[in-house]
């Protein structure tokens, strides 16, 4: 009998607020894939775009990657996505090509995750729902637009801190999502890893009849991706229900509708 095949998708997370998500998202996909988490240095926890510079910085990613090696990882991921797309489409870029160079794997962040999920899913038109304050939500609005994806609705809750975010209950966050989707988006998105989602992906996707993309969820479907998974998988919304497409060997340089 041959061994089972594992798929290891090294996860850099900022600080304390919704890791458990990923422990979830093990237990979930089952059959030898992992998803080893290293905390990286989050100075200060704040939405706010000088903070979310100093969070994404070369030299705390550099450090949490050197860490992650030591876990066997095939891939990489930042998983931070206002501490990726605040830095702008080519600065994410460079920040993914950068931390592909320290450890010589697949690398990606969760806003470049959110782009090629939204590609994969032949997505054109969606509505965002952001924890975020309003100008880091419309950064991502920005960053969105450069793949050309057009944001037909932004919300934004206005919540400051990562450890706030991850407060929110189930309730609260089929309700926030329930009440920001727009009838001209083919999806939402929930773009904070910050956000607890997980564990209610085909809960959020039953009441509003339509995929939702969390950043969480994307994460480590780009991870996995990455790193040469190419299973179906319930339970985990319509993203995970699709079969993941070709990896490539670094995943920040695609724009949408380009050959992953």
């Amino acid at each position: 009998m041959e061994p089972p095949v594992s798929h290891t998708a090294g996860i850099l997370y900022p600080g304390y607020s919704a890791e458990d998500d990923y422990p979830t998202l093990e237990g979930l996909l089952g059959g030898g894939r992992r998803l080893p988490l290293v905390h990286t240095l989050m100075r200060e926890d704040a939405h706010r775009v000088d903070a979310l510079l100093d969070i994404g910085s070369p030299d705390l990613l550099a450090d949490g990657a050197r860490q992650l090696l030591e876990h066997g990882v095939q891939s990489v991921i930042w998983a931070c996505t206002s501490g990726s797309f605040v830095f702008g489409w080519q600065g994410a870029r460079d920040q993914v090509e950068t931390l592909q160079a320290v450890t010589g794997l697949p690398t990606s962040s969760t806003s470049f995750a959110f782009v090629h999920a939204a590609s994969r899913l032949g997505l054109r038109r969606v509505a965002v729902a952001a924890t975020y304050p309003a100008d880091v939500a419309e950064a991502f609005v920005a960053f969105l637009a450069a793949a050309g994806i057009e944001v037909v609705r932004l919300s934004s809750r206005g919540i400051i801190t990562a450890a706030e975010v991850g407060t929110l209950g189930r309730e609260e966050v089929l309700e926030f999502a329930a009440a920001n989707d727009d009838d001209r988006a083919e999806a939402l998105l929930l773009p904070d890893t910050a956000l607890h989602s997980v564990a209610w992906l085909d809960e959020l996707e039953t009441r509003l009849g339509k995929p939702v993309l969390t950043a969480n969820q994307v994460s480590a479907w780009e991870g996995l991706r990455l790193a040469g998974d190419r299973a179906v998988h319930e339970g985990l919304g319509t993203l995970f229900r699709q079969a993941a497409a070709t990896a490539g060997t670094q995943a920040g340089g695609e724009r949408r509708g380009s050959p992953d």
